[in-house]
């Protein structure tokens, strides 16, 4: 049985190259907060505005807004029922959150007591579905296919981004990303990425690529840059407006235990969230520094 060893120079350095090539210090929040129990399974969050995050977690339709000066929910609202609810995003006024079987829920009035909900079947061909944004240049959101997208053995190192038109509210049928992990992992050997090692049922530690299963996706609001993270891996993949991997950040497991939630001010200030597995989930707030 394979697992993960967890090196400490993972994220002292060794590993990766400098975050200051995209902006970050990612050993320095500005922000670091524990969140209350029941988001311990936060999946998912939104900037509202300069104080407020929507957040969802993967068990309930519940929308909840955290407010980051006082530090604790200030809203909580039913949108539907028990679901695996995993991701969320904000167009205008209104939220889109992402059932993991592709399902879409529009929510308006979320500054009301009162929501007006709508869903999409969106027929995205992924069973398992864990990414969502706006793509504002495009006018649409993004859908990021967890794992491969059927049991094609073909297909095992295929990930895709879908896209949904919102002017259409109907989903793109080719994709409008498609990595392939070959070329992604062959891409962080030349630029000196050490992979994490497992060990084998031997004792021997053998270093694997990176599986890169989606866990969040978003734009950078000034870069445009696509940032996809993989949470069981910890791992921040940047990639250009045309696919192109451009950077990879290893994170700290003791700190991004399990992300699976991240956006953006509109400054580029960067905001992600942990799920608490054995710790108590958090929120994490980097400044955006360009050179």
């Amino acid at each position: 049985m394979f697992k993960f060893i967890y090196m400490l120079f993972v994220w002292t350095g060794i590993f990766m190259t400098s975050s200051n090539k995209i902006g970050y210090d990612f050993s320095k929040p500005t922000l670091n907060d524990e969140l209350p129990p029941i988001l311990h399974e936060i999946s998912g969050l939104a900037i509202i505005d300069s104080t407020s995050i929507a957040c969802v977690q993967d068990e309930d339709g519940i929308l909840f807004i955290y407010n980051i000066k006082k530090h604790k929910i200030t809203q909580q609202h039913t949108f539907g029922l028990k679901g695996d609810y995993e991701g969320i995003t904000l167009v205008d006024d209104i939220l889109y959150v992402l059932r993991s079987d592709g399902v879409l829920f529009e929510i308006k009035g979320h500054q009301t007591k009162k929501l007006k909900v709508k869903t999409y079947s969106t027929k995205v061909p992924a069973i398992n579905n864990e990414g969502l944004c706006y793509d504002a240049i495009n006018n649409r959101l993004l859908i990021g296919a967890k794992g491969k997208i059927n049991k094609d053995p073909t297909n095992k190192d295929v990930r895709l981004i879908y896209a949904f038109d919102l002017k259409t509210k109907t989903l793109n049928q080719s994709p409008a990303f498609n990595f392939n992990i070959t070329d992604i992992n062959l891409t962080a050997k030349m630029q000196g990425i050490h992979f994490p090692k497992k060990q084998n049922k031997k004792g021997k530690s053998i270093e694997h690529g990176f599986k890169f299963n989606t866990s969040e996706i978003s734009i950078h609001p000034i870069t445009h840059q696509l940032f996809v993270l993989s949470a069981t891996e910890h791992v921040l993949f940047v990639f250009n407006k045309n696919g192109a991997l451009e950077y990879i950040e290893q994170l700290n497991p003791l700190v991004f235990n399990k992300s699976e939630g991240l956006d953006f001010f509109q400054n580029g200030d960067l905001i992600i969230s942990n799920e608490g597995q054995t710790h108590m989930p958090t929120l994490l707030r980097f400044n955006y520094m360009p050179k």
